[in-house]
């Protein structure tokens, strides 16, 4: 399937920071922003969180076209970002650079707060001091945390984070709407739930399960496969990712303050649930994955995880009535076209 290519409101090239462009998220919707002419300056770290050559491979799809620049840092160098900002003049930032992962937060929970807390700040004054016209970062569907009522919804509470790396995602989004409130930087944050696809990321369940099955070795099958998750192909989430981008946040005119939603504000500040809106059972994904492998995976099942959450499930129709686009790439396609990237690039 083509990249879809998406055009500005109003015809006009932006140039754009994409944080993270070396990521899984980051090149998709680099990609797409460098087809419809937009001028793309591509920052990360290129750090080994996992295997860097995957991020280096990525970084080569969008090296040499019109319109890309790359600049390695870190974004908690609060001064280089700062001299970036001034420099360059963004009209926009798509912030993804984060350190990802739930599990690993619970052994490295500094990394979380330098990257995904500091990080995100130096984000924010740089927005703030040099009229960025909108920023969009990246939340996650962990801030739901402790919730159980289905699908999650942008108007429900998210004050019972279950991991750090939720934590600190609950926490953009409050640096966000602060900074909305005081500076009228508008700001959209988007709660991704279970991305995967192509160029996915090594230490994500598809991944590893795609791996092991092909090498014949047992997959880990978490809360005994009891798992359910609103798995969300890349193209979809890249393409709500620009979409957003394209519509700058403005004040909710249904805000009340006596009431005090939690999805909408006085500020010009956004929440947005980006996922497919269909919960898949993990043992129908595992088929799914075996199907296109052409091969039964031997399953070590196991208890689940601390910071995990057995089920989760977006409502998107803020999504919907805002942009007029909604995620619908069906699972087992997704997955197909995943396991056939992966034969690819690994040449088996």
């Amino acid at each position: 399937m083509p990249l879809r290519r998406l055009s500005t409101s109003k015809g006009k090239h932006l140039k754009v920071l994409v944080t993270g462009a070396a990521g899984f998220i980051g090149m998709h919707v680099s990609q797409i922003l460098l087809a419809r002419g937009d001028e793309v300056v591509g920052l990360d770290n290129l750090n080994d969180y996992y295997d860097p050559q995957l991020k280096h491979d990525r970084l080569a799809r969008l090296s040499g076209k019109p319109g890309f620049s790359f600049v390695k840092m870190d974004v908690a160098d609060r001064e280089g970002i700062a001299r970036l900002f001034a420099q360059e003049r963004f009209d926009r930032v798509v912030h993804l650079a984060a350190q990802a992962g739930v599990r690993y937060s619970l052994q490295n929970p500094h990394a979380y707060i330098d990257s995904n807390v500091v990080g995100f700040m130096n984000i924010l004054e740089g927005c703030r001091h040099n009229a960025v016209q909108h920023l969009v970062y990246a939340s996650s569907s962990s801030v739901y945390g402790g919730n159980t009522q289905m699908p999650f919804s942008e108007h429900q509470s998210v004050d019972h984070p279950v991991s750090l790396y939720a934590a600190t995602k609950k926490a953009n989004e409050l640096m966000a709407h602060t900074y909305s409130h005081l500076y009228r930087v508008p700001t959209t944050g988007l709660r991704f739930f279970t991305v995967y696809g192509p160029w996915g990321r090594p230490d994500m369940a598809l991944f590893l399960f795609t791996k092991a099955i092909i090498e014949g070795r047992p997959i880990d099958v978490f809360n005994h496969g009891q798992m359910v998750r609103d798995f969300t192909f890349i193209e979809d989430i890249a393409e709500g990712v620009v979409r957003t981008l394209d519509r700058i946040a403005t004040p909710d005119q249904a805000y009340d303050p006596d009431t005090a939603d939690p999805g909408r504000s006085n500020a010009p500040y956004r929440i947005f649930n980006i996922g497919n809106h269909d919960p898949v059972k993990l043992m129908s994904f595992i088929e799914a994955i075996e199907s296109a492998v052409g091969r039964e995976a031997q399953k070590n099942f196991l208890p689940l995880q601390d910071g995990d959450v057995p089920a989760t499930y977006a409502d998107v129709e803020e999504l919907a009535q805002w942009t007029g686009f909604r995620p619908a790439t069906p699972v087992f396609e997704g997955i197909q076209r995943f396991v056939a990237w992966y034969r690819e690039y690994f040449k088996i």
